[in-house]
């Protein structure tokens, strides 16, 4: 598995962060600025999961999702919002995301955006050898994060490692960036519940998502049995 080389020079990459956003915040937001700018990208792709195939399905609708996440980076033009998986029927697998991304444009660098318990998870993911084959991966390390991967995953991490963000534009896939950001322990998770208890997501998630959330009352009713049931 060799890194592509791109077929523009000087094609700037894309980063792609995937998610329920269920509600997108500030550790989205930020960490999504910070890999734009630590990896130099032309831009960074939200990408809002619609059947997640681990866990349940997202508490607010897809169209409030998407309300939520338009309302969150209006101000911010290099942080676009890729409807794609909501489109797409049945679980919403990163692997076809990225094949279809790369079908549109084969120069083009594309970094998966990853946290790093994700990355320790990856071979558990559908098909998740074939993501090299198609974009780089970005790890975000938060500090005191211990990044150690075992096995196979450890091995790929040894010999992909690009510690110059430069790199990632001269290949289209095949490279791993271990980039530090900021540490925002923040979980939508744990959004939810606050507005279950009655509490205010203020300074949690931006003031017009914090709006949405209040006025549509999303959260305000707890999962159902079966949710919690399922809910890691």
């Amino acid at each position: 598995m060799n890194p592509t080389v791109a077929v523009s020079s000087g094609t700037r990459a894309i980063g792609i962060l995937g998610g329920t956003f269920d509600p997108v915040h500030f550790g989205h937001l930020r960490t999504a600025l910070e890999v734009l700018a630590g990896c130099r990208l032309a831009a960074v792709h939200l990408m809002p999961c619609g059947l997640p195939p681990h866990r349940d399905p997202p508490v607010a609708s897809t169209e409030l999702r998407l309300r939520m996440l338009r309302a969150a980076v209006a101000s911010e033009p290099r942080l676009i919002i890729d409807e794609r998986e909501l489109r797409r029927p049945g679980p919403s697998y990163m692997v076809d995301s990225l094949a279809q991304c790369r079908d549109e444009d084969r120069a083009r660098p594309l970094c998966l955006v990853l946290g790093a318990d994700a990355f320790l998870g990856l071979p558990s993911w559908h098909r998740w050898r074939d993501i090299l084959g198609l974009a780089h991966i970005v790890v975000v390390q938060r500090p005191g994060w211990d990044l150690r991967a075992a096995g196979e995953l450890g091995d790929l991490l040894a010999e992909r490692r690009a510690d110059d963000p430069a790199a990632l534009h001269h290949a289209t896939d095949g490279l791993i960036r271990v980039q530090a950001v900021t540490a925002l322990d923040i979980a939508s998770s744990q959004i939810r519940a606050l507005v279950v208890q009655g509490g205010d997501p203020r300074f949690l998630v931006p003031d017009p998502v914090r709006d949405l959330i209040l006025a549509t009352g999303c959260y305000r009713q707890p999962p159902g049995p079966k949710e919690n049931r399922l809910r890691a």
